[in-house]
């Protein structure tokens, strides 16, 4: 029987490379994102890459309502949901002092509180049901300097590692995702591109390798999830690092 994932800020990026791996497992599919359009468009290239079914959500998360029907959907007790990923978020440019400080809210709100809010709300029917999976979207700049956007996906890391180990001997898994600079639209919104920014072509990932990788440490119940090698060797290193020069790679690509 085809299992339920819902996924937020699935209409483009690596949140519709979930969407579509997860189809082609022909998994039950809710798709959470603020364009109506974006999401009936993708649902129809699900449909045909073998979804058992394909649900649209329209909802704004920086806006409690939005919050509110994801999390009505969540703990709708007749269609339940076993996996979820928090995957919705945008970027900010590192110069916190000349950032609009309601724009700093926001991002910290859609990165922080609404993953959390969203956890709380699914995780009781899990653990009565005895099976579960969570991913949330972090990076591997919650292991480096990196203005609120490191500040915010190391909060994610943190409570990711926690409530694995928590809950996994229930039968719920909760997997941080800590991917490099990936080609999707979340860096093309951002002004970035291969080989430029200072970021090195090396050092950017395909999106369905990142998906792919991750999804095979979700099946093994990691914690922790960073794809491909090199980045692994990255997240190694940055631990001996002084912050001072890892402060200065990190301000790498805006």
């Amino acid at each position: 029987m085809a299992t339920t994932s819902l996924i937020t800020g699935a209409s483009a990026g690596l949140g519709a490379q979930y969407a579509r791996a997860l189809a082609r497992r022909g998994e039950r599919l809710v798709l959470v994102a603020r364009r109506a359009e974006a999401l009936e468009e993708l649902s129809v290239e699900l449909a045909r890459l073998g979804a058992a079914a394909v649900e649209t959500l329209p909802a704004d998360l920086s806006q409690d309502d939005g919050v509110a029907s994801v999390v009505g959907r969540l703990t709708d007790q007749e269609r339940p949901v076993s996996t979820l990923i928090n995957n919705a978020g945008f970027g900010l440019p590192l110069a916190f002092e000349r950032n609009d400080i309601e724009d700093e809210v926001r991002h910290l709100r859609l990165h922080d509180e609404v993953p959390m809010r969203l956890m709380h709300a699914v995780l009781p029917l899990m653990l009565e049901r005895g099976e579960g999976r969570i991913l949330n979207i972090a990076s591997v700049a919650a292991f480096t300097p990196r203005s609120t956007y490191a500040a915010s996906k190391g909060w994610l890391v943190s409570f990711s590692r926690w409530a694995n180990a928590r809950y996994r001997p229930r039968g719920v898994t909760v997997t941080a995702v800590c991917p490099g600079f990936t080609h999707t639209e979340f860096h093309a919104r951002m002004g970035l591109a291969k080989g430029k920014e200072g970021i090195p072509g090396w050092m950017w990932l395909d999106a369905p390798r990142v998906v792919e990788e991750s999804l095979r440490d979700v099946a093994r119940g990691v914690a922790v999830s960073v794809p491909s090698r090199r980045y692994r060797a990255i997240v190694a290193a940055s631990r001996f690092l002084p912050a001072g020069l890892l402060g200065r790679v990190a301000a790498r690509g805006r």
